[in-house]
């Protein structure tokens, strides 16, 4: 009896994007799952290739069975065979049992053989027999074992030039390319990007949290950014903005340039991001140690203390009418310190407070014009109006 394929909606759902490069990628990712053929996928590093080989094992007659992921690259060159074929206890120092490989792992399954460009020569041998014999033998062991695995390769390399160099064996590459599969690169996909961000966006929010939200200026440029990282670069940018604007609306003149996804050929330091990050917000000392996050903004001029609430005492209105001379336009006659002292922090707080509140006041509560009267951006202002007026917050 033939066994159907399950989750195959669910299965094309991890290829995100309405570009006519996905549209044919999922349209060849359906026609190769459903035959037990080798597949090489090949593109750029940071284009989901493993998604795309998670797709063609969850399409296929395999899917109940395992799907097991090897990074060729990522296992020391001596190392990688016992990795794939299991050992034998006693094999080396430190093979104190038996193990079963990758290859024991994923059989009736799919093995999926990530970086397949970065394996050296004498591996490549035995991956051909492999293949060739669908027999494996552990490290230390002489007794062949039989295995039925779908191997499905892929590499960010050019493998043509690589054995053109005497880098990679001819033969091996002739047995993986049976069905050769191009990802495209981010930058192909047109408008996919703000599509994935949506998406990145929905999967990045904490529970019970809105999704971040792109403003129009920064979807032109993510449009237009060239994403040399692809879309793994995509998603890290979504998970940044996600950290520092949590379900705000972001435009671009809100993202200082250090921590902007990096143009190609320049690479800003992590010390200029880092600098960049804290530049958005004034940090508390007594936030930072009770580990409770931040508070306000570094571009609107407010003093660095006026972060904190304060524990203090609230000014009386005599006391208050010491400090400041009442106007409209924040002027301040000469300070007179009363008898018992001042606590800055809260007088601040308060000062900052019926400025956020007026300047609402006077636009009937449209969040924009009131941070605009302020010169504050709107997240700022979003952000000082949670701290003081919750109810308002929320629009």
């Amino acid at each position: 009896m033939k066994v159907e394929p399950t989750g195959a909606r669910s299965a094309l759902d991890l290829l995100v994007g309405d570009s006519a490069a996905m549209r044919a990628l999922r349209a060849l990712v359906k026609r190769v799952a459903v035959s037990d053929s080798t597949v090489l996928i090949l593109g750029e590093s940071g284009t989901g290739k493993e998604l795309v080989a998670q797709a063609i094992h969850r399409l296929s007659t395999r899917a109940r069975n395992n799907f097991v992921p090897v990074n060729c690259g990522a296992i020391p060159s001596e190392l990688l065979e016992s990795e794939l074929f299991g050992h034998a206890k006693g094999a080396f120092t430190g093979a104190v049992s038996d193990r079963r490989g990758r290859f024991e792992m994923a059989d009736s399954g799919t093995l999926f053989l990530d970086e397949i460009g970065d394996m050296r020569l004498e591996m490549q041998v035995k991956l051909l027999r492999v293949l060739q014999e669908r027999t494996i033998d552990r490290v230390g062991d002489d007794q062949a074992r039989k295995v039925n695995v779908r191997v499905v390769a892929a590499t960010h390399r050019h493998l043509e030039d690589a054995v053109s160099a005497g880098k990679f064996r001819a033969d091996l590459f002739y047995r993986l390319n049976v069905v050769p599969l191009h990802v495209p690169a981010l930058r192909e996909r047109g408008d996919d990007v703000p599509v994935l961000f949506e998406h990145f966006a929905r999967s990045c929010a904490g529970p019970g949290q809105a999704p971040v939200r792109a403003g129009a200026d920064l979807k032109r440029w993510l449009v237009a950014h060239t994403w040399p990282g692809n879309v793994r670069e995509l998603l890290n940018f979504v998970e940044r903005l996600t950290v520092l604007w949590p379900g705000m609306e972001v435009t671009l003149t809100d993202i200082p340039a250090a921590m902007l996804p990096r143009v190609e050929g320049f690479e800003p330091s992590a010390a200029a991001e880092q600098e960049a990050v804290l530049g958005l917000w004034r940090w508390d000392e007594e936030d930072v140690e009770a580990a409770t996050g931040v508070n306000g903004a570094s571009h609107d001029g407010v003093d660095d203390e006026a972060d904190a609430s304060g524990d203090g005492t609230s000014l009386s209105a005599d006391e208050l009418a010491n400090l400041s001379d009442g106007s409209s336009n924040g002027s301040s006659a000469q300070p007179s310190i009363p008898q018992g002292g001042v606590d800055l922090r809260q007088l601040m707080a308060e000062f900052e407070s019926a400025w956020i509140r007026e300047a609402m006041r006077m636009t009937d509560g449209n969040v924009s014009h009131a941070a605009e009267l302020l010169g504050m951006r709107r997240t700022t202002f979003i952000e000082r109006l949670r701290k003081y007026e919750p109810s308002d917050s929320r629009q």
